[in-house]
């Protein structure tokens, strides 16, 4: 038998409704399996209908309906299944006794007994069991008490997002408030345990039910170095709003003292448009080590990163980028990688762009700090140059395309004050006019291009030189042109487009003199195929090359039936018609007749194969001058193993191997070694394991790295990541394999932020 039940009205309080229906006797299909139905907003129908069925039905219909045997009772998104239950519709209430099982909002609850308002959603449960739709979550109790649709109370009882009615982790508490509505789950006095052995305690703990990120202690992380010895760092994650947030990171390192350490992220919007910017500080009021290597040194150190950008409107945007440190050794003492070990110039950068509809204005102030090596003292060649300071820099630029007939025009200009405490200081003003007329059809090109490069310094006084003012204009003529041919092939057993793409460059540059300007930011071009197809050989404006010159280069492209490149195979030589005179700091002319040959080969082999190699050869001394290969293969998920090998003669030989592979059932290791073929060490290495059961991963490994020529740093880490809680552990792992291994895949892919 089933009735349903109108809810009262306010008018009439004490009316209802009775109607016989036909008994069914199968409950629907979620009922029966208890999976939990998808989500939905966690909003009751207060005007919803309540139906109860039961094999006997008795009591009072205007006041209280007892069921006997199967009892259940269905108000919107509330179910509830019982041996007995009662029913009160002026309070619309609901008791119910013996194998009770309750559905809420996706959620699924089962115990001995039960008292639940099906208006409010208050109420509570004896001995409990729970799954939550969030993170699929559950666990027992002594008792749960309903507080309201979205939160309960869970009293004695444990948490866990494994499945199973043996989970590998779960936490136990005294209190523990299951909030869905704000996605947080706070508890009291926590044990956190692991494979039925508790591995941390607490106070008090808070998470995120869904597993997004929110306010709250993260998990300790524990740390060991070489050079820092044992470390422990406590962070507090403060989750301001969607798009803001902060990190507070308190350290206390062993071998000299408590560091504090920050992170704010911020992203928005105003009425000009986005802005976005990040903020990481450290600081340690008293360095024990330093101040034992540095007496009379300040012993306070510490470190900042800091970025912004914003529009103003939809043309006028700033943003800066600074970058700081308290002493030459920091990065030494501190890094915790390769590359920021490594870092020793730190740019301090403040600019603003302004753009029309084909041109933009730019102006920026840049500052740097060297660090030097603290071996340089006794090693010149670990010196680190200073570069000048912009103080500030001025670029213009505008260019249109197809415009009278079908012309291509640019400008670029940049005037500039460059400022060096050691060197020559002056303003630099720098004008490039420049005209093409492209010249376009279905398998050529042809581009005749003329540009002058028109420069003016002011130089300050410097020792024994006054003050002077030089002037240079330097015209260049260019013509680039290329054809494409293609034919169909069968390669691999697949049918693809094979194209054959020769190219020539000519370069026409007169010579002058320009040694008695100095070199304010320029530099020789890293020559490669992206440099042999410019004008000049230099980076920076204080030299133009003089040339007369021409790049003849051929390129055979596999293009699948989509188009896509399977293979590219390139070839190029420069071949120069007279002396190269105009050199950085050097009038020797350069008498060579020809350039270095340059071999390039990059592609996918097949679904899991890819590569990627470069050779510079020379042809004169029958030597290679440098060289570079690389190959990736991915035969499947978390299946990685990257090939390398880099040399440049007279500077380094070096040999790389990593890799994120399966090793059996659920354990995969992870590793990768950097070897110096010529200094014979090794420049960096890593080495480490992974697990990963259906709710938790664990990673364990070491990871050793050059700092200076003839020390380094070695660090030790494991971590035991629980989804949807937190991770324990010594270091940070997860960021050392991500960094160090090209197509490293996390094994918990969706979890953490």
């Amino acid at each position: 038998m089933r009735w349903l039940l109108a809810p009262p009205s306010t008018s009439q309080r004490w009316a209802y409704a009775l109607t016989a229906i036909v008994t069914v006797s199968a409950a629907p299909s979620y009922a029966q399996t208890g999976a939990p139905k998808p989500r939905a907003p966690r909003v009751e129908d207060k005007n919803a209908v309540t139906t109860v069925q039961a094999e006997d039905i008795g009591g009072r219909p205007e006041r209280e309906i007892t069921l006997e045997r199967d009892a259940e009772l269905v108000k919107d998104k509330t179910r509830v299944k019982a041996d007995t239950a009662c029913y009160r519709q002026v309070e619309d209430e609901v008791e119910a006794k013996g194998n009770v099982k309750i559905w809420r909002f996706g959620d699924y609850f089962t115990g001995d007994e039960l008292k639940l308002n099906m208006d409010t959603g208050k109420g509570y449960m004896l001995n409990p069991t729970y799954k939550l739709e969030a993170n699929h979550a559950q666990g027992k109790a002594e008792r749960i008490n309903f507080i309201n649709e979205d939160e309960a109370v869970v009293l004695n009882g444990t948490y866990s997002t494994c499945e199973g009615y043996n989970p590998d982790w779960y936490l136990r508490s005294n209190t523990l408030n299951l909030d869905s509505g704000r996605d947080v789950g706070t508890a009291g006095k926590t044990i956190i345990y692991f494979k039925d052995v508790p591995i941390l305690g607490t106070p008090a703990m808070s998470f995120s039910l869904s597993g997004a990120r929110r306010s709250g202690w993260l998990s300790p992380t524990p740390g060991f170095g070489s050079k820092n010895g044992a470390e422990l760092t406590v962070p507090y994650y403060f989750n301001i709003a969607p798009n803001r947030d902060l990190t507070v990171y308190p350290k206390i390192i062993s071998n000299r003292g408590m560091q504090l350490g920050a992170s704010g992220r911020y992203l928005g919007e105003t009425a000009g448009g986005l802005y976005q910017g990040e903020t990481y500080i450290e600081y340690m009021p008293h360095d024990r080590e330093y101040a034992k290597a540095n007496p009379n040194d300040q012993s306070d150190r510490w470190m900042i990163r800091t970025n912004h950008t914003q529009d103003l409107s939809p043309s006028w945007s700033y943003g800066w980028s600074i970058r700081a440190a308290s002493d030459d050794n920091y990065p030494n003492d501190f890094s915790k990688t390769v590359s920021s070990s490594t870092e020793r110039q730190l740019l301090r950068e403040l600019r603003t762009d302004y753009h029309g509809d084909f041109w933009t204005l730019t102006a920026r102030v840049q500052k740097y700090q060297v660090l030097q090596d603290p071996e340089s003292v006794v090693d010149p060649s670990l010196f680190v140059s200073r570069p000048y300071d912009r103080l500030p820099a001025v670029n213009f630029h505008a260019a249109q395309y197809d415009v009278a007939g079908g012309f291509d025009w640019a400008f670029d200009s940049e005037l500039t004050r460059f400022y060096h405490p050691t060197l020559i200081n002056g303003t630099r003003l720098v004008a490039i006019p420049q005209l093409s007329y492209p010249i376009v059809g279905p398998s050529y090109f042809v581009t005749p291009k003329v540009m002058v490069n028109l420069g003016s310094y002011q130089l300050d006084s410097y020792g024994t030189q006054k003050s002077e003012n030089l002037s240079r204009a330097v015209p260049t003529f260019s013509l680039d042109s290329g054809l494409v041919f293609e034919r169909d092939i069968k390669f691999g057993g697949k049918d693809m487009t094979q194209t054959l793409e020769p190219r020539l460059f000519y370069v026409n540059t007169p010579y002058r003199d320009q040694s008695r300007f100095p070199t304010f930011d320029t530099d020789a071009a890293t020559f490669n195929f992206s440099q042999i197809f410019s004008e000049n050989r230099f980076v920076g404006s204080d030299r133009i090359g003089d040339a007369n010159q021409l790049t003849a280069a051929l390129t055979s492209r596999f293009l699948d039936a989509n188009g896509g490149e399977a293979l590219r195979l390139a070839f190029g030589q420069r071949f120069y018609f007279r002396d190269q005179k105009v050199q950085l700091d050097s009038s020797t002319p350069v008498v060579d007749a020809h350039s270095d040959i340059l071999l390039a080969a990059t592609g996918r082999i097949s679904e899991t194969w890819t590569f990627d190699s470069a050779v510079q050869y020379n042809p004169s001394q029958s030597r290679v001058v440098s060289e570079s290969y690389t190959a990736q293969w991915v035969p499947g998920a978390k299946k990685v193993l990257n090939l390398g090998y880099r040399y440049l003669r007279g500077s380094f030989k070096n040999i790389e191997l990593s890799s994120q592979w399966p090793i059996f059932q659920r354990w995969y290791g992870v590793g990768r070694v950097s070897y110096s073929v010529q200094d014979k060490k090794i420049l960096e290495s890593l080495v480490g394991l992974e697990y990963n059961a259906d709710c938790w991963v664990f990673r364990t490994g070491a990871q050793r790295f050059v700092t200076t020529s003839t020390k380094a740093s070695t660090q030790i880490f494991f971590q035991l990541e629980l989804n949807g809680l937190s991770h324990l552990g010594v270091g940070s792992p997860l960021e050392a394999m991500k960094s160090s291994i090209p197509g490293y895949q996390r094994l918990n892919e969706g979890y953490g932020r």
